[in-house]
């Protein structure tokens, strides 16, 4: 992993622990575009419905002009756990973002893929 990639880790965990503090909002996301701007934001769970993490950095990157990501990474339990992108946000990733590179894997031993090389279906519909 490059340095940024650690940073991108980080600016998501300081998110999840400054925000994620309710179960109105319990995962944080973090994406890079390719000239280093970061945007983050978190989960909107309700009983009714839900939005994951992942699709709130997308809306917020759009807001600010943004039509590429490159890397995006999604964190758990305030930001102790690193968590891979559910089914449907992969699906609406891979169109939005096909080349996105993805860090996954434990805390202690994170890793970059890219978001092809993650299986088609994960738990959809957390609001990760």
């Amino acid at each position: 992993m490059r340095d940024t990639d650690r940073a991108l880790v980080q600016a998501a965990t300081a998110v999840a622990k400054l925000r994620c503090r309710s179960q109105h909002h319990t995962v944080a996301s973090a994406a890079r575009t390719a000239d280093g701007r970061v945007f983050t934001g978190v989960n909107v769970h309700h009983p009714t419905a839900g939005t994951c993490a992942e699709l709130v950095v997308i809306g917020t990157a759009a807001t600010q002009g943004v039509t590429a990501l490159e890397t995006i990474v999604t964190v758990a339990d305030r930001g102790r756990e690193v968590s891979e992108p559910c089914g449907d946000c992969r699906q609406v990733l891979r169109e939005y973002f096909p080349a996105l590179r993805v860090i996954v894997g434990p805390v202690d031993d994170l890793r970059v893929v890219p978001l092809g090389e993650l299986p088609a279906q994960a738990e959809s519909g957390s609001a990760g």
